[in-house]
């Protein structure tokens, strides 16, 4: 497999939950958790931290996280990966994953999960779809995702899809984790918003409609992010099973 670089995005200004990245877990603040639990993929050659804050840099410094720091403007993480990419020059073939920072229970299997497809060299693309129940599915706040019988995804929606017409779907939930070829990457930021993600607000749908394909793998492990305040007391609870 090529040279696998995973950043995470660290961005201060949360709308819903500014210094999100900061927020203490378990003694250790949220970004150390997802650092360490990607180290511990072995398919992964190195892990950055993307941020625009020097209070995030200064505590990744303390905490021994190679950082690099990045533009206060991206309007999104991918955007925000890019940047620090470029500040490595990896070669076109080499894998970039976009490792979501308010995911600190993320199972580093997951992570294998998503670079398997890149065993094949003619993946571009991949990201991560996990069963989800019918009540799940319901909620404009999880993304569903439809996929052909190679893997390759078909759409993504906020609505539910499939539609059952005569029986209730399996449901897909997407797992918001990406790898990319750092080629692929570079021509996505060229593309500007398509009209598919602007209605839908999934950047995803830039990729399908330039005709480019992205594989999902499936993965039984379930996503357990941070939005908000109130969610550190249940993903504390959460993890207490792994310290």
């Amino acid at each position: 497999m090529a040279e696998t670089i995973a950043f995470i995005p660290a961005r201060y200004a949360s709308s819903r939950f500014p210094g999100k990245p900061l927020a203490r877990i378990h003694g250790q603040p949220m970004f150390w958790h997802v650092y360490t639990r990607t180290k511990q993929c072995p398919l992964i050659d190195q892990v950055w931290l993307a941020t625009d804050d020097a209070r995030i840099e200064q505590a990744a410094q303390a905490l021994h996280v190679p950082v690099i720091m990045t533009s206060p403007d991206h309007a999104s993480g991918t955007d925000r990966v890019l940047e620090a990419a470029r500040t490595l020059r990896p070669a076109p073939e080499s894998i970039i994953v976009n490792v979501q920072g308010d995911e600190p229970a993320l199972h580093p299997a997951m992570l294998g999960e998503l670079l398997a497809p890149f065993e094949h060299a003619q993946t571009q693309v991949s990201t991560l779809a996990c069963p989800l129940a019918a009540h799940e599915a319901a909620s404009a706040d999880r993304v569903k995702v439809v996929r052909a019988h190679s893997g390759l995804a078909l759409y993504f929606s906020r609505q539910p899809i499939p539609y059952g017409r005569d029986t209730t779907p399996q449901y897909l939930g997407h797992i918001g984790l990406y790898a990319f070829r750092y080629a692929v990457l570079e021509k996505f930021s060229t593309l500007g918003e398509s009209p598919l993600e602007r209605l839908e607000k999934l950047e995803q749908l830039r990729l399908l409609e330039a005709h480019i394909p992205i594989h999902v793998a499936l993965t039984t492990h379930r996503s357990h992010g941070v939005d908000r305040p109130e969610d550190l007391a249940t993903i504390s609870t959460f993890m207490q099973g792994d310290l």
